[in-house]
């Protein structure tokens, strides 16, 4: 599996993210919307966003190993959260991307949205490639 990421010259070089990922494989993984909720499917951290960013993108890595992919294979990601505020979230979301992916950045997309289910403040999801013998 091959991601190459580019930041055109005519287009800001984002920090946490990359503005174009072309992939190459032979299989594509779609991971659904995780969100932050333990192995039981109950809420963890009720009106803490710390805490269910960490539990969402914890959730995308099980997902992801699941499907025998790994992090560095994810080529796109969607950030769901409820009443967005950039200055408030996007440290808060960097820590816990760079927990998952380390130096790896996919192309993303954040976007704010007005509800959810009671209490739930982010969902996460994920596209991933992988070279067919990388499945386990």
């Amino acid at each position: 599996m091959t991601l190459e990421c580019i930041n055109p010259n005519d287009l800001p070089i984002p920090e946490m993210y990359t503005q174009v990922v072309v992939a190459t494989g032979s299989k594509l993984v779609f991971v659904s919307g995780q969100q932050p909720e333990d192995i039981h499917g109950k809420l963890v951290g009720h009106g803490d966003f710390a805490v269910q960013a960490r539990l969402a993108f914890g959730n995308l890595g099980r997902a992801l190993a699941a499907a025998g992919a790994r992090p560095e294979q994810v080529c796109k990601i969607t950030i769901y959260i409820v009443d967005y505020k950039r200055d408030e979230h996007v440290p808060i979301i960097e820590e816990a991307q760079i927990e998952l992916f380390g130096d790896h950045k996919p192309a993303n997309v954040v976007v704010g949205i007005a509800v959810m289910s009671p209490g739930y403040l982010i969902e996460v999801d994920a596209i991933a490639v992988i070279d067919h013998t990388a499945v386990g």
